[in-house]
Formats: C-alpha cells, structure tokens, sequence
C-alpha cells in the first residue's frame, strides 16, 4: 500500500512536485488517534528522538552535579545551526565535566546556518566537531558518562554504558524491542534504532504527559521539556521551524526534526504524541505535514493560527524573491 500524499509543491497554479509520507498520533495509554500510512513500518528516526536521548543526561545526575541550566538541557536535545553561540555554549558545557572539543566523537561538518558557514570560511577558519549539529548531544553524552563515573571515550558505541542507557529509553518510552537487527549507525556515530513509527508518537505522548513513567524519568522529561521552552533558540537557531514554533507556542509543544524526513513533537496539555516520515527524505515537507497536524491538535488563537500558516503554506520564491507558488499540505492532513 502506497503512503498517501501530504505535502504539494505549488508552482503556476498546478501541482510540480508530491510527497508522499505517514502520520501517527497516539495519546500515552496507546490509543491510535491518527494513522496515515504505513506507520506500524519502521524507520530511522535520527535526530527526532534526541529529547529522549537526553532522558539518560539528567537521571545521571549531571545536571545537578555539574551545574548544567536550561541552555545546556536545550544544545542536548538540540540539531543546532552551529552559530556562534551554539559553539560558545557547547564549549562551556564541556568546560563544566572538565573535557575539551577534542573529546567529541561526533566529526565535524560546516555549520547548517548558512551565515555562519559562511563567516567561518572568510575568517580562513574551518569546521571543527562543535560545529556539528549533533554537538551538544554528544556533550550530554560526555556529561553522562562523567557523571555515571564510566570511561568517556568510545561512548558512541552500542555497548558503551550510556549508550545501553539510551537504548533503555528509548525501550520503555516507544514499547518497541530493540534488537541488533534494528541498529544502525547514524551520521554523528552512536546508533540509532529502526522504530514503528506509531511507536515514536507512543514515546512523545509519554514524553509529554509523562504518563507510564516511573516519578525520576517523568521528572527528567519535564525538566527537558521546560528547557527546550524557555531556550529554543538552542535547540536549532534563527529561524529554524523546531525554534520558531517553541518561541511561539512555549511549553504547549515540543517539536523536533530528524534526517531524512523525520518529524517528532509531544502536545503536554492535550497527552498526545506525533511522529512524521515523508517517504522521500525531504524536510520541507515533514515540516508543512508537522504544522498542519499541529493546527488539527493543538487549540490555536487566532494570533497563533495567523503565525503558523506561514509554515503550512511556505512560499516558493525565485532568486529575485519573487513569489512562484508554495508548498501546502493536501486534504489527507
């Protein structure tokens, strides 16, 4: 069975481009409130699940041990731009388990924020492991293990202790078996987990409402989610979707973006949990799909309504800025 289209790419009246993809929402006790698609198939979920992945960094006493705040809580969950101060921060967090740059095991790649790319190389600098949008992951990680009183170095192996950690986590949050067939080694190095997709928007729902947590790891959420909304410049950057709608829309959502067409968000008051796939990889569309189920779950003022049409339906500019169409989700969602 084919997944249904989403998202279109609008150009001259007339449909260019379609994206086909899958939807689930699920509330925390398990009930199916949305499926489109596929969604018991699973996929890589990538960076969407790094809230979860975070989980291991508080209960292991870092937080507290090392005096880690809101910002530090924020870059653990965090694809960040790799602007300056996403690196300044992740330095600083280092700083704080007594580790440098050089204890990253995540490779470097040029910022994502484009800007910052851009200021880097006429500075005649190049990129370094900080710059990865995934460092401030691998800093709660680094974090954890410190505080866990393990060995650091080799932490994004699947045996490591934090990474068993994670892998718990993620068991008990998404309900799914996590077996070595579904392992696979994501772009930053540490595993990442083939889930059912309706199992993600499980582990959202139960992210969010914390319900079925045992009281530490309920508490862990919590403090996450709390972070991600007095900090969300943090967790992705200027002008980022993940950053845009927390600053807009506070502790009432917790969204994140994976690779490859991953989407995941937790809705706290309404106990409800999203997990999005666009079958062809592409982000633009997870993000038209990720808005438009906001705007069908989540009660929106007027003003709120207003701010997020622009992501439902983004203009397709041409290089002069030009509007030549949009993208714009269609009647499945």
């Amino acid at each position: 069975m084919a997944n249904p289209i989403l998202v279109e790419a609008i150009r001259g009246g007339r449909p260019e481009s379609r994206h086909r993809g899958s939807v689930a929402v699920r509330d925390a006790d398990g009930n199916t409130v949305l499926a489109l698609g596929e969604v018991e198939q699973p996929i890589y979920p990538r960076s969407a699940v790094k809230p979860v992945q975070a989980l291991v960094l508080v209960e292991s006493g870092a937080v507290d041990r090392f005096g880690l705040g809101d910002v530090e809580l924020a870059l653990a969950c965090a694809s960040h731009g790799g602007e300056p101060g996403h690196v300044a921060a992740v330095v600083r967090m280092l700083d704080r388990v007594g580790l440098g740059a050089g204890a990253l095991e995540c490779g470097a790649h040029w910022p994502i924020h484009q800007p910052a790319a851009q200021a880097l190389a006429r500075a005649g600098e190049t990129a370094t492991a900080l710059h990865n949008n995934c460092s401030g992951k691998h800093a709660g990680f680094l974090s954890a293990a410190r505080a866990m009183g393990v060995e650091h170095r080799g932490y994004v192996a699947p045996g490591h202790p934090v990474q068993r950690e994670v892998r718990a986590a993620l068991e008990n949050l998404t309900g799914a078996g996590l077996g070595a067939d579904r392992c696979a080694v994501d772009n930053c190095s540490v595993p990442t987990w083939a889930v059912p997709l309706d199992a993600l928007a499980l582990a959202f729902a139960r992210f969010g409402s914390e319900r079925g947590l045992r009281p530490a790891r309920a508490a862990a959420a919590r403090r996450l989610r709390a972070a991600g909304a007095a900090q969300p410049w943090y967790v992705a950057g200027t002008g980022r979707f993940c950053t845009e709608i927390m600053k807009r829309l506070g502790a009432r959502v917790f969204v994140k973006t994976g690779a490859e067409g991953v989407f995941c968000a937790a809705l706290p008051e309404q106990g409800l949990g999203i997990a999005i796939k666009s079958d062809d990889g592409a982000g633009r569309a997870a993000e038209v799909a990720m808005a438009a189920t906001l705007a069908r779950f989540l009660p929106l003022a007027a003003g709120d309504r207003a701010f997020l049409d622009r992501f439902l339906h983004p203009a397709l500019r041409s290089w002069n800025g030009s509007v030549l169409g949009e993208l714009r989700p269609t009647e499945a969602l």
